[in-house]
């Protein structure tokens, strides 16, 4: 319930909106589950087809095939209702139904319920009243629902992805803007006539922290509160300022800062002060990426002669190298539960997204595209969205962990880059 409320707090903000990312799934899992997704009684009528919404979530996914209304036997709306003949001959597995309808008191009633064709029986139901703002946000909370109870995985479709977009011929060309996980409802956090660099969330979802050029073209880090709109800076010392990355508890951030000479890792309180040095080498340390217990950070470094990723434990400063795979590795993104490290890999002069599996020692290349950039992973570690290139422009894609589901999101303008996948909401 948490996360639905949080949600409903992004969604309702009074910020200026951009142009929605389009979601295309350009490759789907081959063993996905069929699934039967009947239009729910009102959704017709209702300003958001929560039934819709629903099927293009699963869809998304690449974990499911719903099955086109247009071949549906029939379409039922009730329990008592249901011919699981019907969904059986066409090779359906599971089955959803449900209404959409309007209150006396101006909400909605959204009523649904999910059941096993083969077994015939119900596994759950569930009711919701929104308002008419969070129909949207209850269909993308039906969804998770649906997705962990199939899967095991909570569903990340109540997420929000951060990004950069890059208008050449605009009076502010540079955006920082948020949308829901499907690329609709798009927020304008900061305009700027300025790069802005790095995003990042914090742990609860409620701020963000990222790199703005906007104070005469230097550098600074800002933490900035999506709800009040208030921002602060937390570092602005002399050369670069870059990089930040929340430690779990939301309280420090650990940034790149080359105050001294060289670029080195710090660690910052997320109030400002507290300035903390973590590395003192020889080498280039950046794009550092807190490991989920706490005590560890994967980062990108140079010291072995080109950029590798290395861990760093923050107590007592000591660090590994972990990337052995070719000679250039950048960027690193770490799964929720530590398993998994995600970065970019050069190989035959293309750049990919790869993942390394830090228990098994394996690592595999998940794209084929040739210049990809900030791999940021879903909440539930189950895709990884990155920058890319697609006829010239920057555009945004996301990879299943194992790369047998990809979707394309590109923006109806100018260029997109730099994504990070927020927490749980």
């Amino acid at each position: 319930m948490k996360r639905l409320i949080l949600a409903l707090v992004l969604a309702t903000l009074t910020v200026a909106a951009r142009a929605e990312l389009l979601i295309k799934v350009t490759e789907g899992r081959v063993d996905a589950v069929p699934i039967a997704i009947v239009p729910f009684d009102g959704d017709s009528e209702a300003p958001e087809q929560v039934s819709a919404i629903v099927e293009a979530d699963l869809h998304r996914s690449g974990q499911f095939k719903p099955l086109p209304v247009k071949n549906m036997l029939s379409r039922p709306h009730t329990k008592d209702a249901i011919i699981y003949r019907d969904f059986r001959v066409l090779g359906q597995e599971y089955l959803v139904i449900g209404h959409t309808k309007p209150r006396d008191d101006g909400r909605y009633e959204v009523t649904y319920g999910l059941y096993d064709v083969g077994r015939q029986r119900e596994l759950f139901s569930e009711s919701y009243s929104p308002t008419k703002a969070q129909l949207r946000d209850v269909a993308h909370a039906i969804s998770d629902r649906i997705y962990e109870e199939l899967t095991g995985i909570p569903g990340a479709f109540s997420t929000k992805i951060l990004y950069v977009t890059h208008n050449r011929g605009a009076k502010l060309p540079y955006q920082l803007q948020y949308a829901d996980a499907d690329g609709h409802r798009v927020k304008t956090i900061l305009s700027s006539g300025e790069p802005i660099m790095s995003p990042s969330w914090s742990p609860d979802g409620s701020k963000i922290a990222y790199v703005s050029f906007e104070n005469n073209g230097k550098p600074n880090i800002y933490v900035h509160d999506l709800a009040s709109g208030q921002r602060s800076v937390v570092s602005r010392e002399r050369g670069i300022n870059g990089a930040p990355s929340w430690s779990p508890d939301g309280q420090r951030l650990v940034i790149t800062l080359s105050k001294d000479g060289n670029p080195e890792l710090y660690m910052v309180n997320v109030s400002g002060g507290g300035l903390t040095r973590l590395t003192d080498n020889y080498g280039i340390d950046t794009e550092a990426r807190w490991m989920p217990d706490g005590e560890h950070v994967v980062f990108t470094s140079s010291r072995s002669g080109g950029p590798q990723i290395y861990m760093l434990n923050v107590n007592d400063r000591s660090a590994r190298r972990v990337s052995f795979e070719g000679n250039y590795n950048a960027r690193p993104d770490v799964t929720p539960d530590g398993r998994y490290l995600v970065y970019v890999h050069r190989r035959n002069g293309s750049f990919n997204v790869g993942v390394q599996d830090l228990q098994r020692g394996t690592f595999d290349i998940v794209t084929q595209t040739n210049m990809d950039e900030s791999p940021s992973v879903a909440p539930n570690g189950s895709m990884v969205i990155y920058g890319t290139q697609r006829r010239g422009t920057g555009v945004l894609e996301a990879v299943s962990i194992d790369g047998r589901v990809k979707v394309e999101l590109p923006s109806k303008e100018g260029e997109v880059r730099e994504p990070a996948w927020s927490p749980f909401l």
